[in-house]
């Protein structure tokens, strides 16, 4: 199934415009932002909605500590702030006051993953899989494109615990929506059908996953299933162990650390399960991470489809 060939809007820009249309409906839609309604397209929201926009500041901390406290009053509050800082700086605020309080705040994490990919290793997010999905009570969702970002948001606004999502700053076309045209959090979606080999990706490298089984198809004949798990926690365990039931090699894509992110977490799955399918995580290794554009690292590193396709004909 090929991609739909449309404009390719950035993720970011989607939340942003999901956003205005609910708080256009309800009054308890409310941002709080460190500093980066810019950054996080929300100008335009602060701009409509100036009531409904709170602004603490340089301080992720307090962003965190505000936002569950107006999520205690039954708000429903959207934190959003670089996910770098969102989930190191403010980890405890996320821990206690936010996922052990049962406060159901969505934190929203902006340039995720090495979209800063320029500013180097202090601006990169390649901790937050790892450390939320260690955390009781956290939702952890990566959405691949508009449609999903859409959708995403609208159930993250109504859900009664807590949730991330993390958003890159990539223009991402609309990828296939008409084999599995339905979303819900928690639940993967099977956006290409193959019976040789599949890919596993999440946010933005769905896409590398799907130029992948592009090329492998073309070039060699090899039809590969690619999967949207946007929901890191909770994992969809039964579309995995489907994609897995014929011992066709699994390979799993993230634009995040290779320790403690989607490719351990499908990993352990499999093995407890059983399964001894030919496994690869594609990923950012533990080293100091290359700078560049998020495109430039992501070639560097293999999370791209030639990078992808490579390592499929390695397995096969």
């Amino acid at each position: 199934m090929e991609m739909v060939k449309t404009e390719a809007i950035p993720n970011l820009n989607v939340f942003s415009e999901t956003l205005q249309s609910l708080a256009e409906l309800d009054r308890d839609i409310l941002v709080v932002t460190s500093d980066s309604r810019g950054s996080g397209k929300l100008v335009p929201f602060g701009v409509r909605f100036p009531d409904q926009i709170v602004e603490v500041g340089i301080a992720e901390q307090n962003l965190v500590g505000v936002a569950a406290g107006l999520a205690s009053m039954g708000k429903k509050v959207f934190a959003v702030s670089p996910a770098c800082f969102l989930t190191a700086r403010s980890l405890e605020q996320i821990k206690n006051d936010v996922a052990y309080s049962d406060n159901p705040v969505k934190l929203i994490g902006i340039s995720s993953g090495v979209s800063y990919g320029a500013l180097g290793s202090t601006h990169h997010s390649l901790h937050d899989f790892a450390v939320l999905r260690a955390i009781h009570n956290m939702t952890v969702v990566a959405p691949c494109d508009n449609f999903e970002t859409t959708e995403a948001v609208r159930q993250a606004a109504e859900m009664k615990s807590p949730v991330y999502i993390r958003f890159g700053k990539k223009g991402m076309p609309h990828l296939s929506r008409y084999l599995d045209p339905g979303f819900e959090i928690g639940k993967g979606r099977t956006i290409r059908e193959g019976d040789d080999l599949t890919f596993i990706g999440t946010g933005e490298t769905v896409l590398p996953c799907q130029e992948a089984a592009d090329l492998l198809a073309e070039k060699h004949g090899i039809r590969c299933r690619v999967i949207s798990l946007h929901t890191i926690k909770p994992l969809d365990e039964k579309l995995i162990l489907q994609a897995a039931a014929n011992d066709r090699p699994v390979i799993t894509a993230e634009e995040h650390s290779v320790h403690g992110g989607l490719g351990e977490a499908v990993a352990s799955l499999l093995f407890q399960a059983g399964y001894r399918n030919k496994f690869k995580i594609v990923g950012l290794p533990d080293e100091y991470t290359v700078s560049g554009s998020q495109t430039e690292i992501f070639n560097h590193y293999g999370i791209s489809g030639d990078g992808l396709a490579r390592t499929a004909l390695g397995l096969l």
